[in-house]
């Protein structure tokens, strides 16, 4: 751990270029083991005697960085010797460099200036130990990367000299709280060849990847010595097939290498881009041999454990791209999207994500430290805001308090719990739970609604008009009822733990009722003129929406034999609209639910199968690589949503892995079997799939569930791990309970063969 080491800092560094700070380690005597802690506000590289320490990008990562920062420990016995040189390589990053919306766009959002501490643990072999620190001694120099940031790129000048600058000089001004690793580190994954060369109708020579990510290019390359390189990054083509970038907004995304006249390897040291085609802007060699451009995938370092496939191909490319939607948005922290001038932790995105990210991989630690964040964030009166962390003091996006945002602090944990069954982890994050609740029940005038809030609604959704960036359903209904999930959630959360939660049970049942009183009439939703946009100049405003139905019926909302008659008026609003969907955000994740566990997993099935936009095959069918942030990022004739914002690597929408895994497959976690102890397996089968396989690796082994159409009937295979009770029904509604093992079904058939 660090307890000596002193921050230091340049006193004349120039902004933008990367700085390195550097001395000499000597050693009185051999050494048993040396150990390196570091940390820096900015991001750093660690090398000993020129040579890069550890394969992490990005480091210290990105936290509430005005309240704690992260630092890494590296061994670095093996790479000493005498007199070895010890230094950090420092950028600006999320501490300093630009970040926010184009109309935000600001700098030095943590910090004015990068600084770094490091302390080096030494034990000699006659057990004596001596700790290296940060301090004046320390040199500063000049470095090659005379430009980074996240958003425009880096410049790399391989024939710049270093420049001495001075030595170090403490500084007082972090205040934050050094604290061990806490989430993945992130790294380099994936390797993606260049697969065509393009000459675009403008004449630009673009490189194609074939895969849209998040990452860098990394060029092998030898050149004359001053020699440039440059290339832009972009999503897409336009329909007339030159490079568009115009979606990136401010966000430069260009990287630019002067050649040191020797065979370089360059890539990025602290940028990457989201992209799946390179422009050269600038390439001096006359042929251009694409075997020396090879894409590179960045993203946190997290264990894939889900895995899918099934009889239809559009299908199983949708699931690859929902795959990839997460690699590319799981950089440290979960973000909206890798490309333009944004990259922020949306805590609705994450909530609505966070169930099917945790079953493609194992994200209890990656969770576990962006919660921490969160919790942190939250302010004296439970309010939490839409971005975590935080950008500066901003009004707008970071400082809306939404309805389906800050519903993470509730959702995300609880889900967290579900899928890992850590109760500490749900512990330490009961408090902000509550909070929450506590928050949106203390909003204005009425106890049990949350009326009169400034919400995002239904974002994007397509019952409000072509273009209007809000749905129509009513942001006081959804709000409210947000307001019941969140306390339900509270409350199973209480139970879990053994908490006293009855003040919250009858909070939900007075919530529930009001609820009902002022947002429903003859057991249908309506708008209640009283809310706040019950009459708006800027969209419609609907209480019968899907979203609104779906909502309803997924937290509880009903009295009954309602049910079946909103389950079946859901069916006709689909129908009516030609078998799709109106829904966005906020309704898309519930609505094959909603349909499913009333009864309809038929139309559910029509909707994810449909291909007219809005639906999922409709960008599969547009040539996809990654989920889209608009159902209509690209529109039937080629033409764009929007510029300004129509990112085309946004993982919201592939919330839908959830519902298949969960009903397609039937996998379940039951409340009482948190960590896939206790689980439900009851899968929904459609002969237009033909087959399916679905498996988790869970922390006691792997969960599987397949079902395909033979012999007149279908086939079951069932796979339970160790430790993992498992309530089956099948298709003629038998059922029955197993234990660890491997079974097959036949047609329904109550008959079970154990087999190994």
């Amino acid at each position: 751990m660090i307890t000596d080491a002193k921050w230091i800092r340049c006193a004349n560094a120039a902004d933008g270029g990367a700085l390195r700070f550097s001395r000499t380690l000597n050693f009185k005597k051999p050494i048993k083991r040396a150990v390196a802690h570091v940390s820096a506000m900015g991001i750093y590289e660690l090398y000993i005697n020129g040579e890069k320490v550890g394969d992490a990008l990005f480091c210290p990562g990105f936290t509430a960085l005005n309240e704690r920062i992260q630092y890494q420990t590296y061994d670095i016995t093996a790479l000493l010797s005498d007199n070895a040189q010890i230094s950090l390589l420092v950028g600006e990053g999320w501490a300093l460099g630009r970040s926010g919306l184009s109309e935000w766009n600001i700098n030095k959002v943590y910090a004015d200036h990068v600084s770094v501490i490091a302390e080096i643990e030494t034990e000699y072999t006659d057990g004596e130990r001596e700790r290296l620190i940060t301090d004046e001694s320390w040199d500063v120099y000049t470095s090659e990367i005379l430009f980074s940031s996240f958003y425009d790129g880096e410049t790399v000048d391989k024939t710049k000299e270093s420049v001495f600058l001075g030595k170090a000089e403490a500084d007082r001004s972090v205040r934050s709280k050094l604290t061990e690793q806490i989430g993945e580190y992130v790294k380099e994954h994936e390797r993606i060849s260049a697969k065509e060369l393009i000459i675009t109708p403008r004449g630009e020579k673009v490189i194609d990847f074939g895969q849209e990510l998040a990452g860098y290019v990394e060029i092998k390359i030898k050149g004359e010595r001053g020699q440039r390189i440059a290339i832009s990054h972009a999503e897409v083509l336009d329909k007339n097939g030159n490079f568009y970038t115009e979606n990136y907004r401010t966000a430069k995304n260009k990287v630019v290498y002067v050649l040191s006249g020797r065979e370089d390897i360059l890539k990025p040291h602290f940028s990457y881009q989201g992209f799946r085609y390179i422009r050269l802007d600038e390439f001096p060699m006359g042929d251009i041999e694409l075997s020396r451009f090879t894409s590179v995938a960045v993203y946190s370092d997290m264990k894939r454990t889900g895995h899918f496939e099934c009889g239809d191909e559009r299908i199983n490319k949708l699931y690859e791209n929902i795959i990839w939607g997460q690699r590319s948005n799981f950089v440290d922290i979960p973000t909206d999207c890798p490309q333009r001038d944004e990259r922020y932790g949306w805590t609705g995105d994450a909530q609505v994500f966070c169930k099917t990210a945790s079953i493609n991989y194992d994200t209890e630690k990656f969770f576990g430290k962006w919660l921490g964040d969160m919790a942190l964030e939250q302010e004296d009166n439970g309010a939490l805001r839409g971005i975590v962390p935080k950008i500066g003091n901003l009004v707008d996006g970071t400082g809306k308090i939404s309805a389906g945002w800050g519903d993470a602090a509730t959702i995300i944990p609880w889900e967290i719990y579900l899928a890992f069954g850590s109760k500490e982890l749900l512990r330490a994050n009961f408090p902000m739970m509550r909070c929450w609740v506590d928050y949106v029940r203390s909003f204005g005038k009425e106890e049990y609604l949350w009326l009169d809030g400034d919400h995002y609604g239904d974002w994007l959704a397509m019952d409000a008009g072509d273009g209007v960036y809000m749905g129509a359903t009513q942001t006081d209904l959804i709000a409210s009822a947000y307001f019941a999930h969140s306390t339900e959630l509270l409350v199973k959360a209480g139970h879990a733990l053994g908490e006293d939660v009855t003040e919250y049970e009858e909070l939900l049942s007075n919530v529930r009722d009001k609820f009902r009183q002022t947002f429903m009439k003859d057991g249908l939703p309506c708008v209640y003129e009283g809310g706040k946009d019950a009459f708006s100049k800027d969209r419609p405003v609907k209480g019968l929406t899907q979203t609104a139905l779906a909502l309803i019926l997924r937290f509880g909302l009903t009295e009954g034999n309602e049910r079946e008659r909103l389950t079946e008026l859901l069916v006709k609003m689909i129908r009516e609209n030609g078998n799709k969907m109106t829904t966005g955000f906020i309704g898309t994740p519930h609505v094959l639910h909603a349909l499913s566990e009333n009864g309809r997993a038929d139309v559910a099935y029509d909707l994810l199968l449909q291909t007219e936009n809005p639906s999922w095959l409709f960008s599969v069918n547009h040539g996809a690589t990654t989920v889209w942030e608009h159902w209509d990022s690209i529109k039937a004739d080629g033409g764009f949503w929007s510029a300004d914002m129509n990112s085309f690597n946004h993982y919201a929408y592939g919330a839908v892995y959830d519902w298949i895994f969960g009903t397609a497959a039937g996998i379940k976690v039951l409340d009482d079997g948190a960590g896939y102890t206790h689980i439900s397996i009851k899968p929904h089968t459609d002969i237009r799939l033909g087959n399916l396989r679905a498996s988790i690796q869970t922390r006691m082994g792997k969960l599987e569930s397949a079902w395909k159409y033979a012999d007149g009937g279908v086939e079951y295979t069932i796979t339970v791990p160790h430790g993992c009770l498992a309530e089956v029904e099948l298709g003629d509604g038998k059922k029955v309970t197993l234990s660890a093992g491997e079974y097959e079904f036949h047609a329904c058939e109550n008959n079970v063969t154990k087999y190994t």
